[in-house]
This record gives C-alpha cells, structure tokens and sequence, in this order.
C-alpha cells in the first residue's frame, strides 16, 4: 500500500474513527475557499452518503451539515486527497446565498468565511 502514489484511500480517522482531518472547502467554479473545517470518519461517511458538505463541529461536538438549519448547503462535486492522505479538499456547489454563518448588513450569509484581510493596521473588508 502506497499512500503518496496509490489508488487506495488510507485516510487515518484513528482506531476508534474520531481523530479529525482538516477540510478546505472551495467553490467549484471560482475556487474562492468558502470554510475551513474538520471531519471524522462518520461526518465523512456521511458527506459520501448524501452528496452534501458534512464537518464535525469541534464548538458543539456533533455532526454538522452546512445549511441544514439555513438553507445554505454546500453540494459536493469532487472531493480531492492530499498526498498524505491526512487533509481533504470539497470542490462544491453553492445551493443558496452563502457559505458563512456571519451574516452582513442585509441579513445575508457571507460568501466566504475568508471576507477580510489584513492591512498594516489591522482588517478590512474584501
């Protein structure tokens, strides 16, 4: 089995199927990096089971499948593999107003969680 040159995916979610992998979340047509998240092995299962972005949510410590309460779901298209096979990347398909639980001036999800950048003196607003 060879994990960096192999067809076999060896993703290690430990014995007990709980160690988390970090989850770069992109848009499929833009490539904007929409979240940056975590899984284990049955909120990965899950992604796989229903097409959709599933995470492990390490603030509540339970399943979470991006916009089941709001609307906002985040369609898979592809899912990539880094060469470790420790990380993962959702290329996916935005089905509604946005990917982020931050919600602007009018009410509406941000785009991306990634809406500020750093200046000399601080953040502002992309």
């Amino acid at each position: 089995m060879d994990k960096e040159k192999g067809l076999e995916l060896i993703l290690d979610f430990g014995s007990d199927g709980k160690k988390l992998l970090p989850v770069v979340t992109q848009d499929y047509k833009t490539k904007d990096v929409l979240i940056l998240s975590f899984v284990n092995r049955e909120a990965f299962q899950r992604t796989l089971e229903t097409g959709y972005a599933t995470y492990w949510s390490r603030s509540r410590n339970e399943l979470w499948t991006k916009g089941l309460t709001s609307g906002d779901m985040l369609r898979i298209v592809e899912i990539r593999v880094n060469c470790e096979q420790n990380s993962l990347l959702y290329l996916v398909e935005m089905e509604g107003r946005g990917a982020c639980h931050v919600k602007d001036d009018c009410g509406n999800p941000m785009k991306s969680c990634y809406y500020r950048r750093l200046t000399g003196d601080g953040l502002e607003f992309v």
